[in-house]
């Protein structure tokens, strides 16, 4: 409880010493300036009428140079003036700067004390970091592992362990160091090369680097059939600019696919945009090659009204007599691709209630959506 009361009264002074300087008043010596720039025009005017008086100078010269330096002379005296009543704003700015300082720190000390727990002592890190695994966060546990690979930084199943811990927290890079020591210390597997590489990938915005697609070549060596490493590479080709290798690699990854796979909706738009083929067709899935042929070769309007149609006659469809997940999976993709996300969303609800009592069916829903960026209930 002291201490906090001594944190508050150290935030005061520290706050005082700040602002203690600040607040002092000064004299500006542009103001000087100023005053001294109205005497020599008054001085100005005395010497214009003692000159007249003596001859010196013509009665239109002299009222000429009077109303010159007169303008002059106002000019400086709405110019002193100014600074003046800037400096009192100053100042009162600076005074009310120093009261909500001051305030800040006796507030922050009451509401700690009237909602928070003064007299509870801390916990310190190791009490903490040795808890019961069930009892700590996921930060703490991250903590826990982190010490233990500090002290046994050969430890290959720790690098493995805590590797897509580092990828769910947003540490991918952490995660792809994680990956390369499991793989060093324990040898590699399939699954490692493709989540590293994967790592590697969000780290680099996306663009899968060299490094990255030779991990998606290993693991792809090691398990031709793997779908994710060669989705990855399909990716990585496209990037390349090599149109006839991503197709191609599209392609081999999509025939025979299972076509309720969340990934199959997201190939099948990367494969329509290197064929040149709107999306949105490719995003339903259901058409013929000869029916896109056709859509292709309408104007704008044409085809988007069959767009329309073929998502309205789906969504209705789905709606009366219901639909395997694949289909309610095309109807939310042809909404997203739409931008019609609100739509998607009550897709998405009413294919969930369809398969409430199926969970296989269900997950296949919301795997796809969650692909999409959207999170079922």
């Amino acid at each position: 409880m002291v201490f906090w009361i001594l944190i508050a009264v150290m935030t005061g002074v520290a706050a005082l010493s700040v602002l203690v300087p600040l607040s002092r008043t000064k004299r500006s010596p542009l103001s000087s300036a100023a005053n001294a720039d109205e005497g020599v025009y008054r001085e100005q005017l005395e010497a214009i009428d003692s000159e007249l008086k003596r001859g010196l100078i013509e009665p239109e010269a002299a009222e000429a140079a009077r109303t010159e330096v007169a303008r002059r002379l106002l000019a400086a005296h709405e110019k002193n003036t100014g600074k003046t009543e800037a400096g009192a704003q100053g100042a009162r700015l600076r005074l009310a700067q120093v009261l909500a300082l001051l305030a800040l720190p006796v507030m922050a000390l009451g509401i700690y004390m009237a909602l928070g727990s003064p007299d509870q002592p801390d916990q310190p890190l190791t009490a903490r970091l040795n808890a019961p695994a069930e009892e700590q966060s996921v930060d703490v546990l991250v903590a826990r592992v982190e010490r233990h690979l500090s002290e046994n930084p050969e430890d290959g199943q720790g690098w493995a362990i805590i590797a897509p811990v580092y990828l769910t927290i947003g540490q991918p890079e952490a995660s792809a160091r994680a990956y390369a020591n499991a793989i060093r210390l324990l040898g590699a597997q399939a699954d490692w090369l493709t989540d590293m590489g994967e790592a590697m990938t969000m780290a680099n915005q996306g663009l899968v680097s060299a490094e990255a697609r030779e991990a998606f070549q290993r693991a792809v060596t090691m398990e031709p059939s793997a779908v994710k490493p060669r989705f990855f590479l399909a990716i990585a080709l496209g990037q390349e600019g090599d149109k006839d290798a991503a197709i191609k690699a599209w392609e081999n990854l999509l025939k025979g696919a299972d076509e309720s796979a969340a990934w199959v909706g997201v190939a099948r738009q990367h494969l329509a945009k290197l064929q040149g083929t709107n999306p949105l067709i490719a995003a339903l899935g259901g058409p013929s090659s000869q029916d896109i042929a056709a859509a292709e070769e309408m104007n704008a309007d044409d085809r988007q009204a069959m767009i329309s149609g073929m998502v309205s006659g789906l969504a209705e469809r789905l709606g009366s007599e219901g639909g395997t997940p694949e289909e309610w999976n095309r109807l939310i993709r042809a909404y997203m691709v739409l931008g019609e996300k609100q739509k998607a969303e009550s897709a998405l609800e009413s294919a969930q209630a369809a398969y409430a009592d199926k969970p296989e069916q269900l997950s296949l829903i919301k795997d796809a959506a969650s692909q999409l960026g959207l999170s079922g209930s």
